[in-house]
Formats: structure tokens, C-alpha cells, sequence
């Protein structure tokens, strides 16, 4: 069966493809070509290819690629491939180009059409410099450059600004067509992740959530007065890490350090029910980290930490470096949320320890902190936030792509997860960041938010898996994100099943159905 893309893929060719087809000049029948992002079609869009298809008989419509593309942080909204088959669609179009190229420059030369239609709005205040150079390359070879009449423009950026387009199944659908995936080999891959052994080094945080209801407030101080119902306690930071992997099928080993105190108690024993080895080095001079927040009527009103930020001592340093280097393993994640265990300090000892032919995986997961994702360099896969990435960095301004890049080229890493909150994330593989395989965005998932707190640790533990059976950053970076979107959807930090993503990728695989 014929999908409703392959109706449309002919049309989208190269500009050596399109200058064959239409032949050289002079020719008996006219070419037309525009030139655009085209990130969302709207009225104005269509109203500009009509008016160039009135004057020519064939319309090529060029896009530019999604890296050349620095309107806004997270633009394009769609992706290279989905723009080119939005405009295939079209009847009046008759060939697409996603131009490679930063302008159109090179391609008006290749395939000299006999008009280079523009929007009128570049002619309002006098042609710009980079329209001149259009009209120079045109009129150098002999054709036209004409000006879409009108008095009224549609702006792409506002409309996105106002609305974005939720396109995320069809992105995801594009996505999977071209790298190869189905449904069916995404499951396969969940059916493999059992029986690698992973080692997990890092600072465990006890997740509380302290129920109340509100009372009121004092007359006297601006003072909120709730009553107390019950206090949930859960294993989390790089012991939630731990416990999605083996919730997945791992083999996990757990090296972190605790405090001498109740909450010690409760991990080693939630870590064992779990089918966890800890390695765990009790250190007397620090509690182990809690993270209370108290929650009233679903909001939370306060959190309350206790924590000792000191750098931990160079015997217990020593103690988890020989740990990190005797314990036999097929992959090591560095789980860093800066409360002791990992700074500049420590790391390369910790790195210099890693068993040689390990997969090694960081992530850094730092709320109140700065830690330096780059520390971690020559990595098989890093998965930082946008935040971290920007510490890092030393870059506020950027558009994701180019943050990216940047990063991924400092720490050296084969695969980089950036997380972007709400919007998902995007993937960087290969240092060929011309090539439009380089990056890759998939969307959240997440169709009821209830705690958000987690979604990366799931992410990080079902990716490194994934990763380690299939060597596809796609596939899974796919699982990865399902896996996150299980987390978000229920409250408390609780380990992430292989059946509960099972069920999400079906609960998708049935909205492509309408898409």
C-alpha cells in the first residue's frame, strides 16, 4: 500500500535533479522557482505560489534546510522533510528543493529559472542587500525577478509566536520512515534490553512529598497554615537512574554515598528489593540528600533540602574509583547532580577508572547547582538540559541547533540528548553538522502532565539501553522519550517498566492512525 507522503516524494528533488528535468535555457515551457522556509504554510504562502505559477508553467518551490534557520531558539517548528512534503502536496507545485545552501544563490545559477519570484514586501523599503544578490545572479544569466503584488502579509513567526503547530506524531512519523523504524521494530528493541550490566556511579537524593491541606494563613505574618496528611518517601537521583534500568532488565550495579541515618536505611533496602547491588560508602559527616517538598490541593508550596554540598574525601574518592574499576560491566553511566561526588576534582579520576571497551553515558541533572557537562568528554552518549548546556556553553543566546553543535564539539561525544523540557529533545550524532542527518527532534510525548520531576532519568536509562542494543541514536532516542512521557504522567519518582513504555508507543501508534 502506497503511504500519502510516497504520493508526493517524486516531486522533491535535488537541484542537479530539477535543472536536468527542466532542461537549459531558452526553453518552450516557462520555470518559476520561490524561495522560502516555509515553517508553516498559511493564505499568504498559497496566495504567493499562485500568483508565480500564473506566470510560468512549471513552479519549483525551494526551502531552506533546517541548519540554516536562525528565526527564534527552537526554530523550525517542522522539519526539513515534512516542509518539502507540505509544499509536494500542493497541485500548483510541480518540484521541491531543500536547498543545502545558506541562500538560493547557487541553485538560481544551476537551475536558472526563467522568473525568481519574491514576496512584494522586500520591494516596501527599498530591495535589501541579500535580494540584490538574487537579482544580480538572475539578471546575469538573463531571466526575471518579479514581486508578488498584495497589500497584506501573513507573518510565519507570528502565527507560530501565537500558536505552536502540534505536529508531534507527524513529525515522528517522518522521523521513523526515514531512519527505518516501525512500531513493531521499536517493541523488538524493548524485548532486547534485558541482561546488560550497568554500572551507575552517582549521588542518590531521597524524593520526598509531603501531603497537606491547606488551613489558612496567620492574621499576624504572612504565614501559610496547612495540616499535615502523610509523607511519601522515594529513591531518587542517580538511585532512580538505577532503578529504571533494572526495571528495564539490566543488571545493575549501584555505587553512591550516604549519610549514617534513617533515609541510608530506606535506599539500601528499596535498592535491594529493587534487585540492585549497591556499593554504597557511608560517609558520617553528611546526611543523605533529601529533597522534601510539601504539596497542598496538587501544588507544591515549598521544598525543604538537606544536603552537604562538600566535595567527598580523597579515600572515598579512591574507594569509588576501584569499584568503578573492578566492577565488570558493559556500560558505565556517571548519573552528576553536583552533591559531592562528581567536580573538577574527582572526575578524571572517576573517568580513568571506567573498564576499557565500556559504553559510557553521563548526564547531569543540576537544579540548584552549575555542573560541567563537558567535564565529561570522549562520551558514547551525554543528555544534558537546555540549561546545562548553556552553562556550559557560555551561551545565553543561541538557537538550539547551533547550542548543540557547540556542545557536542566541545565534549567530543558520539551522541548528544539535549532535553528541552515541554518541547521534547533534539539529537546530535556525528560531527558532520552540515549534513541534515546530524540533528533530529522528537517532541514530548507527554499527554496528561502530573510530575515532571524524573522524565530525564527515565530518558537516560532507556536510551543507554537502547543504545547498547541497536547502536541507533533514533530508535532510541524514541524509547528514550516514551520512557520519559511514562514518568511525567503520574506522580512520585517511580521506576519506568518495559510494558509501561510498550503501552505508550501503542497509545501513539494508534494517533498515527488519524494523522
Amino acid at each position: 500500500m502506497v503511504s500519502l507522503s510516497d504520493r508526493f516524494r517524486h516531486k522533491i528533488k535535488t537541484a542537479e535533479e530539477i535543472a536536468k528535468a527542466v532542461g537549459p535555457r531558452p526553453r518552450k515551457k516557462k520555470v518559476i522557482m520561490c524561495h522560502g522556509v516555509f515553517d508553516v504554510v498559511h493564505p499568504g504562502h498559497l496566495r504567493h505560489l499562485l500568483y508565480a505559477k500564473s506566470k510560468a508553467d512549471i513552479l519549483v518551490a525551494s526551502l531552506t534546510a533546517d541548519r540554516h534557520i536562525a528565526k527564534g531558539q527552537y526554530r523550525p517548528h517542522v522539519p526539513q522533510d515534512l516542509r518539502a512534503l507540505n509544499l509536494a502536496a500542493f497541485e500548483l507545485v510541480d518540484y521541491v528543493l531543500i536547498d543545502p545552501e545558506q541562500t538560493p544563490l547557487k541553485n538560481l545559477g544551476l537551475i536558472q529559472p526563467d522568473f525568481f519570484a519574491k514576496g512584494y514586501e522586500y520591494t516596501a523599503t527599498g530591495l535589501p542587500p541579500k535580494t540584490l544578490e538574487e537579482r544580480d545572479i538572475v539578471h546575469g544569466y538573463g531571466g526575471e525577478i518579479i514581486f508578488t503584488p498584495g497589500d497584506f502579509v501573513y507573518s510565519s513567526s507570528r502565527l507560530i509566536e501565537a500558536a505552536p503547530p502540534n505536529i508531534r506524531v507527524e513529525k515522528l512519523m517522518m522521523l521513523m520512515e526515514g531512519a527505518g523504524l516501525t512500531f513493531d521494530s521499536l517493541r523488538k528493541t524493548l524485548d532486547k534490553l534485558g541482561g546488560r550490566r550497568v554500572h551507575v556511579v552517582g549521588d542518590t537524593i531521597v524524593d520526598s512529598l509531603t501531603h497537606t491541606s491547606m488551613i489558612g494563613g496567620q492574621t499576624k505574618t504572612p504565614t501559610i497554615s496547612v495540616l499535615y496528611e502523610k509523607r511519601i518517601d522515594y529513591i531518587g537521583g542517580a538511585g532512580i537512574v538505577a532503578e529504571h534500568l533494572r526495571a528495564a532488565g539490566a543488571d545493575v550495579v549501584f555505587s553512591t554515598v550516604l549519610g549514617d541515618d534513617a533515609l541510608k536505611d530506606f535506599v539500601l533496602e528499596g535498592l535491594a528489593k529493587a534487585g540492585i547491588e549497591c556499593k554504597a560508602v557511608i560517609d558520617r559527616t553528611r546526611p543523605t540528600t533529601n529533597k522534601n517538598a510539601i504539596v497542598s490541593g496538587g501544588y507544591r508550596l515549598l521544598k525543604i533540602d538537606t544536603l552537604d554540598n562538600q566535595s567527598i574525601t580523597d579515600d572515598i574518592l579512591g574507594v569509588i574509583a576501584k569499584a568503578v574499576k573492578e566492577t565488570p560491566t558493559d556500560a558505565v553511566v556517571f548519573s552528576d547532580f553536583r552533591h559531592g561526588m562528581f567536580n573538577r576534582r574527582t572526575i578524571p579520576t572517576l573517568v580513568k577508572a571506567i573498564p576499557p571497551k565500556s559504553y559510557k553515558v553521563a548526564d547531569s541533572q543540576v537544579a540548584s547547582r552549575w555542573g560541567n557537562i563537558t567535564e565529561f568528554k570522549d562520551f558514547d552518549l551525554i543528555t544534558p538540559n537546555e540549561r546545562e548546556a548553556r552553562f556550559a556553553t557560555g551561551d545565553q543566546d543561541s538557537g538550539i541547533r547551533p547550542l548543540a553543535v557547540s556542545l557536542y564539539d566541545t565534549a567530543r561525544c558520539k551522541t548528544l540528548i539535549l532535553k528541552l523540557g515541554d518541547k521534547g529533545v533534539l539529537t546530535c550524532r556525528g560531527g558532520d553538522h552540515e549534513s541534515a542527518d546530524s540533528f533530529f527532534v522528537v517532541d514530548s510525548f507527554v499527554d496528561r502532565l502530573v510530575d515532571g520531576v524524573g522524565a530525564g532519568d527515565a530518558l537516560l536509562a532507556y536510551a543507554t539501553l537502547s543504545l547498547m542494543v541497536t547502536r541507533d541514536p533514533v530508535a532510541s532516542t524514541i524509547i528514550g522519550v516514551m520512557a520519559a512521557a511514562c514518568e511525567c504522567e503520574r506522580d512520585g519518582n517511580l521506576p519506568v517498566t518495559v510494558d509501561d513504555v510498550r503501552r505508550k508507543l501503542e497509545a501513539v501508534e494508534r494517533q498515527t492512525a488519524f494523522a
